[in-house]
């Protein structure tokens, strides 16, 4: 059992590391507070790699491994979250599913370009009545000879407005239920295609949250994905990767929001001596600790696994509900230490402990992942 990393994974998560301390954490206030999406720093990960981190080198991508993934998300989530959901989307959902079940012209018109970050992707699931249950689609596809006819409305979905692609799971016979499920690669501009306005988030206020609607919208047959009635199978195979990228920004949320109240701790006094030194605090610090590296050993896990070839559901579910449960508490202890300086934006923890949230929320909420947990341990 080995656990130290190559010389390669410390290379990326160097990287990652100072792009985000460069590139990512001026201006990130003020990008959470007019809700801005960041487009030129995506630019910039895009031209770095950060979009097609695993993607075949024959796709333009990077070619790494799902542990190399991790690292950098996890760095660029300590400082951005509305910036790695970008990276995790692009990369777990999109690419990844692309990669995984698409034809080699889908890949050749969509997956190129989606790796090299010229363009990013979308990933759509989630309807006004479907949201943890998603064989309740909706959203229909009505088969017409060449073309299928795309009619019904997706929301939650990051990237609405910046991506030029986007996944779309739609049902195509009702009477087969979630195996009449099939998924789409839509374009932007498509007619009959529109992006509705952007939601007002609590958190990861600068990623671009939207709902889309589709009215008559003409997909070509050949850019349904896999065979007919594949959908929903193809969602939950992607969504069990991405988990795995939820569950690292869980760990960088958590991580970021430690190192600046371990660095607090160590700057501010009272009475008479840094809060460091009050075990109140220590204990604070090592409950936070402990539970980020539990955080950080189950999301490599998982990352391993999938590098093997294993099966790694269980392992993604346990990694996104304990990191993201982490993310939650050890922000919030974040803001606590911080005192009524932790409660103001310029201290970063309230934004921190704002963005935690989603991640027990989406890809699958903890509750979700409890169910996945119980059936894989109970036995199905």
């Amino acid at each position: 059992m080995h656990f130290e990393l190559t010389e390669e994974h410390l290379m990326i998560q160097k990287a990652a590391r100072d792009f985000a301390q460069t590139e990512l954490k001026p201006g990130v206030i003020e990008r959470d507070d007019h809700q801005k999406f960041p487009a030129e720093q995506i630019r910039k990960m895009g031209e770095l790699g950060f979009l097609g981190m695993m993607v075949d080198p024959k796709y333009g991508g990077g070619g790494m491994d799902t542990i190399s993934y991790v690292l950098a998300m996890e760095e660029i989530s300590k400082v951005d979250a509305s910036a790695s959901v970008v990276m995790s989307v692009n990369n777990s959902l999109v690419c990844w599913g692309l990669e995984a079940f698409g034809s080699e012209a889908q890949k050749q018109k969509y997956l190129v370009p989606l790796a090299k970050g010229e363009i990013i992707g979308a990933f759509c699931l989630s309807e006004p009545e479907a949201g943890s249950d998603a064989t309740s689609q909706h959203t229909t596809a009505i088969d017409q000879g060449d073309h299928y006819l795309l009619n019904g409305t997706k929301n939650w979905i990051t990237n609405g407005s910046s991506a030029s692609v986007y996944l779309v799971m739609a049902q195509t016979d009702v009477a087969k239920g979630h195996k009449g499920i099939n998924a789409f690669i839509v374009e932007k501009g498509m007619p009959g295609f529109t992006i509705g306005p952007k939601e007002n988030k609590m958190g990861i206020r600068g990623s671009d949250t939207h709902s889309l609607m589709f009215a008559d919208v003409k997909v070509p047959k050949e850019n349904r994905i896999g065979e007919d009635g594949f959908g929903f199978k193809f969602a939950m195979k992607t969504l069990t990767g991405g988990r795995i990228g939820i569950a690292a920004q869980a760990l960088g949320i958590a991580s970021g929001a430690y190192e600046l109240a371990l660095q607090y701790s160590k700057e501010r006094k009272a009475f008479g001596k840094t809060i460091s030194q009050h075990q109140a605090i220590q204990f604070k610090l090592a409950d936070m600790a402990t539970n980020i590296e539990a955080s950080r050993l189950l999301c490599l896990k998982a990352a391993w696994l999938k590098d093997q070839k294993q099966d790694y559901g269980l392992a993604s579910s346990m990694a996104k509900l304990f990191a993201s449960q982490t993310a939650m508490e050890v922000t919030t202890e974040a803001v606590q230490i911080h005192g009524g300086y932790g409660y103001v934006k310029e201290f970063h923890v309230e934004r921190l402990m704002r963005d935690a949230k989603i991640t027990q929320i989406y890809e699958g909420t903890s509750e979700v992942q409890r169910i996945v947990i119980s059936r894989e341990i109970i036995g199905k």
